[in-house]
């Protein structure tokens, strides 16, 4: 009989070195009780869907859940569809510092880039 193998799955979402050392830094300096990190995408903004990314308590059931150096990157569960195959990035410059995501999935987003629809 054959040995079947699985195969691992790849995370929804691609840190970038940037947005990982981000995640360590957030955590160095994380309320107490905060076990990491974890991006959502509320129903807000003008296209439908934002962004978010905040400190988490607790695990939830079905969140997708990615190992960093620093800490636990967390993906809520209902929001992994819209996300499979991004890339998110922590970039800074003099005026402007922040998360930023090529999505794949976003069909368009508004003028600010705060939002996007699917």
């Amino acid at each position: 009989m054959a040995e079947t193998k699985i195969r691992a799955r790849p995370a929804a979402v691609i840190l970038t070195p940037a947005a990982e050392q981000r995640i360590t830094d957030l955590m160095a300096e994380a309320p107490e009780g905060a076990i990491g990190v974890k991006l959502s995408t509320p129903r807000r903004g003008c296209s439908g869907l934002a962004y978010s990314v905040d400190y988490v308590n607790e695990e939830t059931r079905f969140d997708e859940k990615i190992e960093t150096p620093g800490g636990i990157f967390y993906i809520d569960g209902g929001s992994v569809l819209y996300l499979v195959g991004s890339t998110m990035d922590w970039r800074e410059d003099d005026f402007a510092a922040g998360f930023v995501f090529e999505n794949p999935n976003a069909k368009g987003s508004c003028g600010c880039g705060e939002s996007f629809t699917v």
